[in-house]
């Protein structure tokens, strides 16, 4: 099974990467691959929040639907995300976000496998290129909306 994990310095707070991460709803204006998002439900929970949201991802022809649960706990920093259905036979991604000199420190780890093989030919590599460039990705989002210094 294909997994990344790492761990970026940024210049904005944990409370900013945190929003940027949670607002699910905007990821297909700034991720790669990410055409749609749509959540399903959304529920409180002791530690915060949870939701269950379909995210629809396309290469070339190729599109595909998946959907997973998000939990999100604000007061410890961290976003847990489980796939539910669609083209992976496994999916958990971890978001932490943790204060450090000068912003804080985004770890981010995802581990997952596709159910088809060629699936997993077909579009492997683009989706695993994809998901090294995410956490760039989320920082220039923080950039979009909190400015180029950052707040922290």
């Amino acid at each position: 099974m294909p997994r990344f994990n790492t761990v970026r310095r940024v210049a904005f707070t944990p409370e900013q990467m945190f929003a940027v991460v949670a607002d699910v709803e905007r990821y297909p204006e700034f991720l790669p691959l990410v055409e749609g998002l749509t959540v399903l439900e959304r529920k409180e929970t002791p530690g915060g929040s949870e939701l269950t949201a379909t995210m629809t991802v396309g290469y070339k022809a190729i599109t595909e639907r998946f959907t997973t649960r998000v939990e999100l706990s604000p007061e410890t920093g961290e976003i847990r995300v489980r796939h539910l259905d669609g083209p992976f036979s496994h999916l958990e991604n971890d978001w932490r976000f943790v204060a450090a000199d000068g912003g804080s420190d985004v770890h981010f780890t995802i581990d997952y496998a596709f159910r088809s093989t060629m699936l997993s030919l077909l579009v492997g590599a683009a989706f695993e290129k994809a998901v090294k460039s995410y956490t760039e990705a989320f920082e220039a989002r923080a950039r979009t909306l909190y400015g180029a210094a950052g707040a922290a």
